[in-house]
C-alpha cells in the first residue's frame, strides 16, 4: 500500500471509535436521528479513507503496471471497483 499508512491508520481507528460508539447508542436506545447522523459521519470517513487508497493504487501501483505492460489487469481491478462503488 502506497497511501500515508499512518494516516489512513489514524482514520481507521477514528471510524472504529464511532462504531463503538454507536452501538453503545443503539444498546442505549438513544434517539433515531442522532443514531442516524453518526453513522453517516462513518461512513463519511469509510468513504475518504478508500478514495485515498484508490488514489494512490491509482498514481502508484496502476502508473507502474503501464510501465510494466501489464495495465490491462489493474484496469480490470479499478473497473470492478468502479462497478461496486456504483451499486
Amino acid at each position: 500500500m502506497q497511501a500515508d499508512k499512518p494516516k489512513i491508520l489514524r482514520k481507521l481507528k477514528t471510524a472504529r471509535g464511532q462504531l463503538d460508539g454507536l452501538l453503545k447508542m443503539v444498546e442505549e436506545d438513544r434517539y433515531c436521528i442522532d443514531i442516524s447522523n453518526q453513522l453517516m459521519a462513518t461512513r463519511a470517513i469509510l468513504k475518504r479513507v478508500n478514495a485515498e487508497i484508490l488514489q494512490e493504487h491509482l498514481e502508484h501501483c496502476v502508473l507502474e503496471a503501464f510501465d510494466k505492460a501489464d495495465h490491462k489487469n489493474k484496469i480490470r481491478e479499478i473497473m470492478a471497483v468502479i462497478d461496486k462503488l456504483n451499486q
